[in-house]
């Protein structure tokens, strides 16, 4: 997404919240509310940054104190100012008073920092104002040099004995429930941990941890029960952590000691398919494990035939929905609900399957899994069994699975928020540490613009959280990718935090090359931490040259059209008809003004083909030598990449409308099925033949549909299986998608999912899939895609036909031997290329004998040095 509307965390309807992002989610996001403090919260405007300074927001600038409970400590506060480096520390702080603790009380912070805290003051009138406080700068400030060292969790010693370590600094007392019992643990002051050592036989043993903490959002001291945030294995439904050693060889399946891998491919070649497991083949009847981890396994099922396919082709990972154990769909499949109805009886244009489908929502067995409760342990309603350690196993064998089809693994990982915060019961990390793990406001309400609970990464030990997460799944269950989820809402200096703990992973001394994992995510810039408001964001400008990428939303709107936000989905864009086959929509505007917006559109999609790159420069539709950061995106610039792999290509994944979804709004109603799959092809080439990595979203080849549905996270199989058999069709058709999230397009719905003309059938599902793989291939074989630098694509890239000379709806591209033609149009189209006649040209043999005779129709005349691409047609051209 520049960000797009997207899963949201499961709640009740009424509390539902859209999340932002664009998949490799898709849209950029609108302007977020603030959130509201909860009710009967009381306001905490007092925020403790560090052992010396309180900043409070609304105080006057006089003394005041700090008065911790029932302990009786007193700190007293005198006016002062913030330093140079907390300034820079807490730039959101700067203009708000300041005080200065007392020397003389600094010493009773450790100890007023375990009970209820509030700042008092006596204003000039004589009342007295008191609000409550926020202590994670504090916290940092005195525990964390120390904490960011420990090692938390379950850690086994050599003689097979483990401890059990948590970070509990604010608690009054913490102690274990192991199995039936109850075991003291011990703290250290300096770090704030607490630990205990057990012996051999706490194996495999449930456990929590009590802990009795002040808790703002409670308004009391409490004793909560919570399992681990650091677990390594899970009872079912998340109810208990197990002592669990992830290195025990019962663990390992056979052959994952040697577990060989595709052969890595640097982030700017990768190519990447991005599924859900559920959806992978909860439809697939030659399956044994639908809609399991399993299903990975089933070499001979149809789905995994089809990643094979695709890796052959030049597919290089396969990019998982979130698979880290998360808060609401039960685990267990007795008590998944199933919807009551016959889905399969109801017309196409029913309302009658969205009515039976979401009366199941939330029960059944169907989730995204944007809602995180343990970051390190993997879901358990994607295993044979949730309950012990089977889901640790079938994990590790379906990154087997997916490996030995010839594809590394990425996770989808969702550290921005949590499930819940405060008291709820879905909150783990808040009912640890009240306060601390979640990003505040100014006024201590939790922050939601991320959809949910919102986690201050900028805080030590949430940072920590991550790195140490990431480092977990790329050794003990050998992911070599990781997605980010709105990663805009992390600080900068985490993700190279985790790039740095990656790039030390050697293959000798922790079984894995870090150096070979791929980083990439949501760089959308907006809420609270919008514009580095508190820290430097890993947004979109600020990862250029990391190393780690950023989904570009600037092609994906200019080939689809509009935005996912806009009121009347049949806006167009380049790949569904604007001005070249208008479909008569008042809102793509005149003629004239969609022939402008057009050609805006291919400058777009020009820099998108860089890989974004900020400073490659070339001529524009009119005429004008323009940089790619001079062109103009929403108010934003185009081009922010440093170098290839800065930038993700996409033109669709899990959010919003599919792609075909997207163009069955757009095109005319009139298009034929056979050109609407060729414009799906054309769309999906400007991703796939673009410098940098580019994703898809499973199925887009097989012409996927959701039924028109824009937010499917909770729309359960009737709406997201995928169907790799196209007998069983792509899924249009399957009834009007859900009410909470589309019920406004219903009247645009309606009709097209009546009309039997947009169900393709199978010779076009499979033309279309074909073709496809056929642009991948090239990719895959054609070094020039893949070039290593800013200058080489500037020196190898070129549109010679920009400015006066450029076609609307036709796109040409020179790229080293290659010359590309993009033709969007529903005619023939002739390029002539200047300084080319005489070079000898010929269309791909990968295309000139591949599987769509259509494109093989393409040709090229020597001396006039002119391109013919048929209607609706990719055709690559290569020297010689």
């Amino acid at each position: 997404m520049s960000s797009t509307t997207r899963r949201l965390c499961r709640r009740p309807a009424a509390a539902l919240a859209l999340v932002l992002g664009a998949t490799a989610l898709l849209a950029s996001p609108p302007p977020q509310p603030a959130a509201a403090a909860p009710s009967g919260r009381e306001p905490a405007l007092a925020q403790w940054i560090d052992r010396d300074t309180v900043v409070w927001k609304g105080a006057e600038h006089r003394a005041a104190r700090l008065e911790s409970g029932t302990r009786g400590a007193h700190l007293r506060l005198v006016p002062g100012r913030l330093s140079p480096s907390e300034r820079l520390a807490y730039p959101h702080l700067t203009h708000y008073p300041a005080f200065t603790v007392d020397p003389r009380d600094r010493a009773l912070a450790r100890t007023a920092l375990r009970d209820a805290l509030h700042a008092t003051q006596r204003t000039a009138d004589g009342r007295r104002t008191t609000t409550g406080v926020q202590i994670p700068g504090v916290l940092d400030d005195l525990y964390g040099t120390r904490a960011r060292h420990a090692a938390l969790g379950p850690v086994f010693a050599r003689d097979g004995r483990p401890t059990l370590a948590v970070w509990a600094p604010t608690a009054r007392t913490v102690v274990l429930e192991l199995g039936g019992r109850t075991v003291p643990m011990h703290r250290d002051d300096a770090s704030g941990v607490w630990r205990v050592r057990g012996a051999r036989d706490w194996a495999g043993k449930p456990y929590r941890y009590r802990v009795t903490v002040w808790a703002p959002s409670a308004g009391r001291t409490v004793t909560n029960e919570v399992t681990d945030p650091y677990s390594t294995a899970l009872t079912a439904d998340s109810a208990r952590s197990l002592v669990v050693d992830l290195a025990d060889p019962k663990l390992a399946p056979p052959g994952w000691s040697g577990l060989a891998k595709p052969a890595a491919v640097p982030l700017r070649r990768a190519r990447i398919q991005e599924l859900q497991i559920r959806d992978f083949s909860a439809a697939d009847r030659t399956s044994h494990h639908r809609g399991r981890y399993l299903a990975f396994t089933d070499r001979h099922s149809d789905g995994m035939r089809r990643l094979r396919s695709l890796a052959r082709a030049g597919t290089s990972h396969v990019h998982l929905l979130p698979a880290a154990d998360f808060a609401t769909t039960p685990e267990r499949r007795a008590d998944q609900a199933r919807p009551g109805c016959d889905l399969a009886s109801y017309a196409p244009d029913s309302d009658r399957q969205q009515d039976c489908v979401t009366k199941t929502a939330g029960r059944d067995a169907y989730n995204w899994g944007y809602d995180p409760l343990h970051y390190t342990v993997p879901e358990g309603s994607y295993a044979s069994d949730p309950e012990g350690t089977a889901r640790t196993v079938e994990f590790r064998r379906m990154v087997q699975g997916i490996n030995g089809a010839g594809l590394r693994t990425v996770m989808d990982v969702v550290y921005n928020h949590t499930a819940a915060s405060g008291q709820d019961p879905h909150s783990v990390l808040d009912r640890i540490v009240p306060g601390y793990y979640q990003r505040l406001q100014d006024d201590g309400s939790v922050a939601t613009s991320t959809c949910c609970a919102g986690t201050a990464t900028e805080h030590t030990m949430m940072g920590k959280l991550v790195v140490d997460s990431v480092v977990t799944w790329a050794t003990a269950y050998k992911v070599d990718g990781f997605r980010f989820d709105l990663m805009g809402h992390q600080p900068k200096a985490n993700l190279l935090a985790v790039r740095a703990a990656l790039d030390a992973l050697t293959p000798a001394k922790d079984g894995v090359d870090g150096k070979s994992v791929i980083l990439y995510g949501e760089g959308w810039n907006f809420g609270e931490a919008a514009d580095d408001a508190r820290f430097v964001q890993a947004t979109q400008k600020n990862m250029a040259g990391t190393g780690i990428a950023t989904f570009s939303d600037r092609a994906r709107d200019a080939v689809r059209g509009g935005s996912p936000f806009d009121a009347d989905p049949r806006v167009q864009g380049f790949a569904s008809g604007l001005y070249t086959d208008p479909n008569s929509a008042p809102a793509n505007g005149s003629p004239a003004e969609q022939r402008a917006r057009l050609l805006h559109y291919q400058d777009l999609l020009k820099v998108g083909l860089t890989g974004n790159l900020a400073d490659f420069t070339f001529t524009d539709s009119a005429g004008h030598r323009v940089k790619g950061s001079g062109v103009d995106y929403n108010g934003a610039p185009a081009g922010y990449a440093a170098a290839p792999g800065d930038a993700l290509a996409y033109a669709d994944a899990h959010d919003n409308e599919t792609l075909y979804d997207a163009l069955a709004y757009k095109l005319p109603p009139r298009t034929a099925p056979a050109d609407r799959a060729r414009m799906q092809v054309l769309a999906l080439a400007t991703a796939a033949l673009s410098q940098g990595p580019a994703l898809s979203q499973a199925g887009s080849d097989l012409l996927r549909s959701k039924s028109l549905d824009r937010n499917s996270f909770d729309s359960g199989d009737w709406f997201n299986a995928l169907h790799w058999n196209c007998a069983d069709g792509n899924g249009f058709g399957r009834g009007l998608p859900p009410a909470a999230d589309n019920k406004d397009k219903w009247p645009y719905a309606r009709p097209l999912l009546a009309d039997p003309a947009l169900r393709p059938g199978c010779a076009t599902i499979r033309r279309t899939a074909a073709a496809y793989r056929d642009l991948l291939r090239i990719h895959a074989t054609e070094p020039a895609f893949g070039l290593p630098t800013a200058a080489a694509v500037q020196r190898s890239l070129s549109f010679p036909l920009s400015g006066k000379h450029e076609t609307p709806g036709v796109l040409t591209m020179r790229l080293g031997n290659l010359v590309i033609i993009f033709n969007a149009t529903p005619h023939e189209q002739h390029q002539t290329v200047p300084g080319l006649a005489g070079t000898p040209y010929t269309l791909h043999p990968l295309q000139s004998h591949g599987t769509d005779p259509t494109t093989a129709t393409a040709s090229y005349t020597r001396p006039s040095a002119t391109f013919t691409a048929p209607a609706r047609t990719v055709a690559v051209f290569r020297r010689g």
